[in-house]
């Protein structure tokens, strides 16, 4: 039976989600909610219950953390706030209820008093980066009632990805803390390349400083394990792999390779960290078909026949081997590991790393005589 609420920090391919699912289903007779940002993410999730168990259990329900804050946050307790019917969410990705413009040409915004047009759009949809904020506020109006019915429908609560909560989705964690029901958070800090909202509240956790809030803001009446140790081995990345990844967050447990003879078989003939230099590209890319992984859609690939991914899409994914088209930072830090790094690159540069089972290989042109540590040229 799980015990008091937990945080689990993982690292890159060490089963979170089998995880999650296990504890699951060692719940009889409860009701269990498994929430997670991303509509992939749920249905990897699912794909894994039928993978180890055959189905999801009666007892079990995965939604996605909007749908979920739409139908148990807001629904239910609107009444309090106001009443029309709310058609959703409509996604943003910078700041929403934009007013107009001042003389200066800077923007202005709608406010708490402009109560509609500050949380919703003309078709009356949530911006989803005001939708934990409206939670909480809905919480409010009603005398804690939202946290109070979500935590009695479940008594066990799962949440996945947790790095890609932020601001006001933090509070709602720490609301559900302190209710009755039993939270478990698996996420790895250094996998943040999306964020479900810019809020500037909280914002210094906002780059996977899920551990740190939890230390440091939490009420000291309310308990929260955290678990650094429990999935830090890797059943995907070989070991070079783990130990490159690991140095972009020293301060974090270093992941290890497993030794697990099902993941390790069979051994590669090829395997390590390349560099390619540019007249290499099409031979490497024919004898190895690597995935192709990029910043974004606008930079150009060598090859239109071989799968190609942005780092952020490719989250969650795992390949044999990997190419990157590496950015001007990521590449500096490739060659002095104690190159400067936005938070973002850091991020998607992990991801990229850590999709690779046997072997990373990384676009660029070493000048004559130029040696990047760690690895090979491919000849």
């Amino acid at each position: 039976m799980m015990g008091p609420n937990k945080l689990v920090i993982a690292a890159a391919g060490s089963g979170k989600t089998t995880y999650l699912v296990r504890q699951a289903l060692a719940v009889e007779n409860s009701r269990v909610l498994i929430t997670t940002y991303t509509e992939s993410n749920e249905e990897e999730i699912r794909r894994k219950f039928f993978e180890i168990h055959g189905s999801v259990p009666g007892n079990v329900h995965i939604q996605t953390w909007f749908s979920l804050l739409i139908e148990h946050g807001i629904k239910p307790f609107q009444g309090k706030l106001f009443d029309w019917d709310v058609a959703g969410m409509i996604l943003v990705s910078q700041r929403s209820g934009l007013r107009g413009r001042d003389r200066q040409g800077r923007p202005m915004y709608w406010g708490e008093e402009d109560f509609r047009r500050c949380y919703f759009d003309r078709r009356d949809r949530v911006y989803s980066d005001k939708l934990s904020r409206l939670v909480i506020r809905c919480n409010e109006a009603s005398d804690g009632a939202v946290i109070e019915r979500l935590s009695h429908i479940y008594p066990f609560i799962l949440v996945d990805e947790v790095q890609d909560l932020a601001g006001h989705d933090l509070d709602i964690l720490t609301a559900l803390f302190k209710s009755p029901a039993n939270v478990v958070m698996v996420g790895d800090p250094r996998q943040v390349t999306y964020v479900t909202h810019l809020e500037a509240r909280l914002k210094k956790y906002r780059d996977g400083g899920i551990a740190d809030f939890i230390r440091e803001k939490l009420p000291r009446k309310v308990a929260c394990d955290i678990d650094v140790t429990s999935l830090v081995t890797s059943h995907r990345n070989s070991n070079a792999i783990c130990e490159l990844s690991s140095k972009l967050y020293p301060k974090l447990t270093a992941a290890t390779a497993c030794k697990c003879t099902g993941c390790r078989q069979p051994v590669p003939v090829y395997a390590g960290l390349f560099i390619v230099r540019r007249k290499d590209l099409p031979r490497y890319l024919k004898t190895r078909r690597p995935v192709q992984l990029r910043w974004s859609s606008n930079v150009k690939i060598a090859s239109t026949d071989l799968p190609a991914l942005t780092f952020g899409r490719s989250k969650g994914l795992g390949f044999d081997r990997v190419i990157i088209y590496p950015t001007k930072e990521m590449m500096a830090w490739l060659k002095n590991t104690q190159s400067a790094l936005k938070a973002e690159t850091r991020a998607k540069l992990y991801v990229g790393l850590t999709r690779a089972r046997h072997e990373v290989a990384v676009v660029y042109d070493p000048a004559d005589g130029e040696v990047v540590a760690g690895f090979t040229i491919f000849e």
